[in-house]
């Protein structure tokens, strides 16, 4: 992340964006430790669709974890922060593109607020789309940390997602939501990556 202007009222977004296996989770853990670390009252969110690892943990590719609310919708995140007693600092959301589409108005509500808001997902889907929420708010977030992985093909600069089916690229009328690690994924740099047809 850019280095935070100390002036700056309380309440922003930060978005940590890119393909898969860049190690968003990973940013994404360290970040929250850091404010919680520095004392800050976080309370962490992940979608209830996304039980790859753990329905209570936010696990990242590299092993690093956290703990999480499951949540299935964006009213389900407001109604939580609004509830809670004591006065939260920071809202931690992982895997923002597997929410509805009303997340993107909580936490723009959330930083008006005065809430840090961190929050990490894909910006392209497997079909290299822009992924809901994530195209939202790339534009809207103060700080953006776009990462990259190393392609799988070729060890290039990956920043695609190759969705994988019976060992080929999938067709673009499989769904967009696959929830899986490395058995239906590869990390592809913009020349190996093939675009589904």
């Amino acid at each position: 992340m850019a280095n935070h202007n100390l002036k700056n009222k309380k309440g922003w977004i930060e978005l940590i964006t890119g393909c898969m296996f860049a190690g968003k989770t990973e940013e994404f853990i360290r970040r929250i430790r850091n404010f919680t670390y520095a004392r800050f009252n976080v309370v962490i969110f992940k979608p209830s669709i996304d039980v790859r690892y753990s329905e209570t943990q936010i696990l990242s590719h590299a092993g690093a974890t956290i703990d999480a609310i499951t949540v299935s919708s964006s009213q389900e995140v407001a109604d939580i922060v609004r509830n809670t007693k004591e006065q939260i600092d920071v809202v931690g959301i992982d895997e923002v593109q597997f929410i509805d589409t009303g997340i993107v108005k909580v936490l723009n509500d959330f930083a008006d607020r005065g809430i840090i808001v961190v929050a990490n997902g894909l910006d392209k889907d497997f079909k290299s789309d822009p992924f809901q929420n994530v195209d939202q708010l790339l534009v809207q977030a103060e700080y953006v940390k776009k990462l990259a992985s190393i392609c799988r093909v070729c060890g290039g600069n990956a920043n695609r997602t190759q969705r994988i089916v019976n060992g080929k690229p999938a067709t673009k009328d499989e769904p967009i939501i696959l929830v899986s690690g490395n058995d239906h994924y590869e990390a592809r740099c913009r020349h190996c990556y093939i675009k589904p047809e």
